[in-house]
């Protein structure tokens, strides 16, 4: 299960586990990405889509758990790629950022976390990984909300793993650097744009992380910022 399917990391992972023969299923918020980056995969892969998603929801993402055992059997591997980013000093705007980033990093983790571990339980298998940030390590100046709600998705990371290690179950974050999509272009002109990590770069993390070979890596907070 690929949440964020249709965006620029999420099309990236998709497409890579796609290509490895994944059965995939792909939830985005937005119908039109979703249904192009479905019609952009090889014409065998399996792939059932949820658009429209509340992920925040729990009811929306236990159907959609639900759903994917009814159509391939089980759910090996949660990537969460639902997120947000807002900055703002700490004043008295900060409630409402506050509220929003942790909706949209912390809460949708937990959801979807809740919602697929029955099923991995049940297996004695599975693989979670949900993107976090450095600013979850240590915050810098306007990062508070930001930087709290990436805080919690890697404790979040960090309980799974260890509650749930005896049943072959592993959960990781990945930290990545700047990368390198259209609106990070767009939005920084001057930046050295080569320093920054592509998608299909951290795809390829992910895309271990959630195979058989990864089982001894777990509770890690793995910074994707080197350069190939």
């Amino acid at each position: 299960m690929v949440t964020g399917a249709a965006g620029n990391l999420g099309r990236a992972i998709t497409t890579r586990l796609a290509g490895e023969g994944v059965n995939l299923v792909c939830v985005d918020r937005t119908t039109d990405a979703l249904a192009a980056l479905v019609q952009s995969l090889p014409s065998e892969a399996k792939v059932l889509t949820f658009a429209g998603a509340d992920l925040s929801d729990p009811a929306v993402a236990q159907a959609m758990a639900e759903a994917a055992v009814d159509s391939f059997g089980g759910i090996d591997g949660l990537v969460n790629t639902v997120g947000g980013f807002a900055t703002g000093p700490v004043d008295g705007d900060t409630l409402g950022q506050w509220d929003l980033m942790m909706n949209l990093n912390a809460r949708v983790a937990l959801v979807t976390s809740i919602a697929v571990l029955p099923v991995m339980q049940a297996a004695r298998y599975g693989r979670i990984v949900h993107i976090a940030a450095a600013p979850g390590l240590k915050a810098g100046a306007n990062q508070a909300a930001y930087a709290a709600s990436k805080a919690a998705v890697l404790r979040l990371t960090e309980s799974i793993a260890l509650e749930h290690r005896g049943n072959r179950i592993t959960a990781n974050c990945i930290l990545p650097g700047t990368i390198d999509t259209p609106q990070n272009r767009a939005a920084m002109p001057d930046a050295k744009v080569p320093d920054w990590v592509l998608p299909d770069s951290i795809a390829r993390l992910i895309a271990f992380l959630i195979s058989p070979e990864a089982a001894v890596v777990t509770g890690a907070a793995i910074p994707a910022t080197g350069l190939e």
